[in-house]
């Protein structure tokens, strides 16, 4: 189990986590999993459906980093994606998948650190849960 090394799926928004500010927190993170980023126009067009695709095709964990609450591009569509996310935790539970494997942050694009910090924390997590076996 110390060679794992976990498939991490990361949709962001475009608008809190330009592109700049990922480059930058690439060269600060554990060397421990595989990240696939996704931009997104916004947190709330991300469809359920996207999430469980992900964990059907290989990702041990995932990750929406969106806008704070009040501070949405669109203004309510990270408020959608917290209810969407709720829901999914819910789904994920009765498809037998943890939903500790699910997290999401609302993060402003000037806290990179405070992406980079619950990146990393979501890293370990997923690394104590382990692969994600198909059910």
């Amino acid at each position: 189990m110390n060679n794992f090394k976990p498939n991490i799926v990361i949709f962001r928004c475009n608008f809190c986590s330009p592109a700049g500010a990922g480059r930058a927190l690439a060269s600060k993170l554990k060397d421990n999993f595989y990240p696939r980023m996704i931009k997104t126009t916004c947190t709330g067009r991300i469809d359920p459906t996207f999430v469980v695709d992900a964990f059907a095709k290989g990702a041990d964990g995932v990750m929406i980093a969106g806008c704070p609450p009040g501070d949405c591009h669109y203004v309510s569509g990270n408020y959608k994606a917290g209810r969407n996310v709720m829901l999914l935790k819910k789904t994920l539970a009765q498809l037998g998948i943890e939903p500790e494997r699910l997290r999401a942050e609302w993060i402003a694009a000037p806290e990179a650190p405070k992406i980079l910090l619950s990146l990393n924390d979501f890293v370990d997590k997923v690394i104590a849960l382990g692969p994600l076996t198909a059910t």
